[in-house]
Protein backbone atom coordinates (compact mmCIF):
# COMPACT_ATOMS: atom_id res chain seq x y z
CA UNK A 1 0.00 0.00 0.00
CA UNK A 2 1.19 3.54 -1.02
CA UNK A 3 0.66 6.08 2.24
CA UNK A 4 0.99 9.47 1.32
CA UNK A 5 1.93 12.58 4.06
CA UNK A 6 -0.42 14.72 3.21
CA UNK A 7 -2.51 16.37 -0.02
CA UNK A 8 1.53 17.79 -1.39
CA UNK A 9 3.11 14.44 -1.69
CA UNK A 10 -0.23 13.17 -3.38
CA UNK A 11 0.33 15.71 -6.01
CA UNK A 12 3.56 14.53 -6.38
CA UNK A 13 2.15 11.62 -8.05
CA UNK A 14 -0.26 12.85 -10.79
CA UNK A 15 -0.08 10.87 -14.05
CA UNK A 16 1.46 8.14 -11.54
CA UNK A 17 0.22 4.38 -11.25
CA UNK A 18 -0.05 3.55 -7.68
CA UNK A 19 -0.10 0.01 -7.62
CA UNK A 20 -2.58 -3.07 -7.61
CA UNK A 21 -5.18 -4.06 -5.18
CA UNK A 22 -4.94 -7.85 -4.00
CA UNK A 23 -7.18 -10.26 -5.94
CA UNK A 24 -11.05 -10.62 -5.36
CA UNK A 25 -13.17 -13.60 -6.16
CA UNK A 26 -16.32 -12.94 -7.27
CA UNK A 27 -18.93 -15.78 -6.38
CA UNK A 28 -22.08 -16.66 -7.30
CA UNK A 29 -24.07 -15.52 -3.38
CA UNK A 30 -22.09 -12.25 -3.86
CA UNK A 31 -23.86 -11.50 -7.72
CA UNK A 32 -27.23 -13.14 -5.91
CA UNK A 33 -26.95 -10.30 -2.73
CA UNK A 34 -26.03 -7.38 -4.99
CA UNK A 35 -29.50 -8.91 -7.09
CA UNK A 36 -31.36 -8.42 -3.88
CA UNK A 37 -30.05 -5.33 -2.75
CA UNK A 38 -30.67 -3.85 -6.05
CA UNK A 39 -33.83 -5.19 -7.46
CA UNK A 40 -31.68 -6.27 -10.68
CA UNK A 41 -32.74 -10.26 -11.25
CA UNK A 42 -31.94 -10.30 -14.51
CA UNK A 43 -31.24 -14.07 -14.95
CA UNK A 44 -27.86 -13.26 -16.70
CA UNK A 45 -26.76 -13.05 -13.25
CA UNK A 46 -28.76 -14.68 -10.87
CA UNK A 47 -30.35 -18.50 -13.08
CA UNK A 48 -26.93 -20.56 -13.85
CA UNK A 49 -29.01 -22.89 -15.06
CA UNK A 50 -30.53 -21.24 -17.85
CA UNK A 51 -27.21 -18.51 -17.94
CA UNK A 52 -25.25 -21.94 -19.24
CA UNK A 53 -26.82 -22.05 -22.13
CA UNK A 54 -26.56 -18.14 -23.00
CA UNK A 55 -24.28 -15.95 -24.64
CA UNK A 56 -21.31 -16.25 -21.56
CA UNK A 57 -21.81 -20.24 -21.07
CA UNK A 58 -22.93 -18.98 -17.14
CA UNK A 59 -23.18 -15.97 -15.22
CA UNK A 60 -21.65 -13.09 -15.10
CA UNK A 61 -21.13 -10.39 -12.30
CA UNK A 62 -23.52 -7.21 -12.94
CA UNK A 63 -21.40 -4.46 -13.92
CA UNK A 64 -22.39 -2.29 -11.15
CA UNK A 65 -21.41 -4.54 -8.92
CA UNK A 66 -18.04 -4.47 -10.42
CA UNK A 67 -18.08 -0.65 -10.21
CA UNK A 68 -18.87 -1.14 -6.29
CA UNK A 69 -15.72 -3.13 -5.76
CA UNK A 70 -13.53 -0.22 -6.65
CA UNK A 71 -13.74 1.47 -3.11
CA UNK A 72 -12.45 -1.78 -1.47
CA UNK A 73 -10.13 -1.84 -3.88
CA UNK A 74 -8.61 1.32 -3.58
CA UNK A 75 -8.21 1.25 0.57
CA UNK A 76 -5.71 -2.07 -0.69
CA UNK A 77 -3.56 0.58 -2.92
CA UNK A 78 -3.25 3.61 -1.45
CA UNK A 79 -4.14 5.93 1.28
CA UNK A 80 -3.43 9.72 1.89
CA UNK A 81 -2.61 10.90 5.78
CA UNK A 82 -3.63 14.21 7.39
CA UNK A 83 -7.04 14.06 5.49
CA UNK A 84 -10.33 15.15 8.29
CA UNK A 85 -12.20 13.28 5.43
CA UNK A 86 -12.76 11.86 2.33
CA UNK A 87 -16.12 11.94 0.15
CA UNK A 88 -16.92 10.26 -3.01
CA UNK A 89 -18.56 13.01 -5.85
CA UNK A 90 -18.74 10.73 -8.52
CA UNK A 91 -17.36 9.24 -11.85
CA UNK A 92 -16.56 11.06 -14.75
CA UNK A 93 -16.84 7.43 -17.17
CA UNK A 94 -17.20 4.27 -16.30
CA UNK A 95 -16.90 1.87 -19.32
CA UNK A 96 -17.50 -1.97 -19.06
CA UNK A 97 -15.05 -3.65 -21.50
CA UNK A 98 -15.42 -7.46 -20.77
CA UNK A 99 -17.91 -9.35 -19.30
CA UNK A 100 -17.36 -10.83 -15.39
CA UNK A 101 -17.88 -14.27 -15.31
CA UNK A 102 -18.80 -15.56 -11.54
CA UNK A 103 -15.83 -17.19 -10.57
CA UNK A 104 -13.34 -15.19 -12.05
CA UNK A 105 -10.33 -13.56 -9.71
CA UNK A 106 -9.96 -10.08 -10.32
CA UNK A 107 -8.26 -6.77 -8.88
CA UNK A 108 -7.69 -3.50 -9.61
CA UNK A 109 -5.21 -0.80 -10.38
CA UNK A 110 -5.29 2.62 -9.75
CA UNK A 111 -3.77 5.85 -11.34
CA UNK A 112 -3.42 9.13 -10.29
CA UNK A 113 -4.87 11.73 -13.14
CA UNK A 114 -5.26 15.16 -11.68
CA UNK A 115 -5.57 16.75 -7.94
CA UNK A 116 -7.49 20.56 -8.01
CA UNK A 117 -7.64 22.71 -4.88
CA UNK A 118 -10.60 23.54 -4.04
CA UNK A 119 -12.77 25.66 -1.33
CA UNK A 120 -13.01 23.29 1.29
CA UNK A 121 -10.68 20.40 -0.34
CA UNK A 122 -9.03 18.94 -3.34
CA UNK A 123 -10.69 16.82 -6.11
CA UNK A 124 -8.81 14.05 -6.31
CA UNK A 125 -9.67 12.08 -9.96
CA UNK A 126 -8.13 8.58 -10.35
CA UNK A 127 -8.66 6.26 -13.36
CA UNK A 128 -9.07 2.86 -11.98
CA UNK A 129 -9.01 -0.73 -13.75
CA UNK A 130 -10.63 -3.82 -13.10
CA UNK A 131 -8.68 -6.68 -14.59
CA UNK A 132 -9.78 -10.44 -14.81
CA UNK A 133 -7.05 -13.30 -14.18
CA UNK A 134 -6.66 -14.35 -17.64
CA UNK A 135 -9.01 -11.59 -19.39
CA UNK A 136 -7.50 -10.42 -22.64
CA UNK A 137 -9.72 -6.55 -21.47
CA UNK A 138 -10.60 -4.92 -18.35
CA UNK A 139 -14.01 -5.75 -17.18
CA UNK A 140 -14.36 -2.38 -15.71
CA UNK A 141 -12.31 1.09 -16.03
CA UNK A 142 -13.77 4.10 -14.51
CA UNK A 143 -12.57 7.54 -13.72
CA UNK A 144 -13.59 8.08 -9.77
CA UNK A 145 -13.61 11.47 -8.28
CA UNK A 146 -13.35 12.55 -4.55
CA UNK A 147 -13.10 14.92 -2.06
CA UNK A 148 -10.30 15.50 -0.05
CA UNK A 149 -10.70 17.39 3.07
CA UNK A 150 -7.35 18.28 4.84
CA UNK A 151 -7.77 18.53 8.40
CA UNK A 152 -7.57 21.51 10.21
CA UNK A 153 -5.96 21.00 13.62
Amino acid sequence: MKVFQGLAELEKAVGTHLGHSDWHTVTQEQVDQFAEATGDHQWIHVDPGKAAAGPFGGTIAHGYLTLSLISKFAWQIYKVDGLAMGLNYGTNKVRFPAPLPVGSRIRAGVEVVSLTPGRGGSQLVTRVTVEREGGEKPVCVAEIVAVLVPKTD
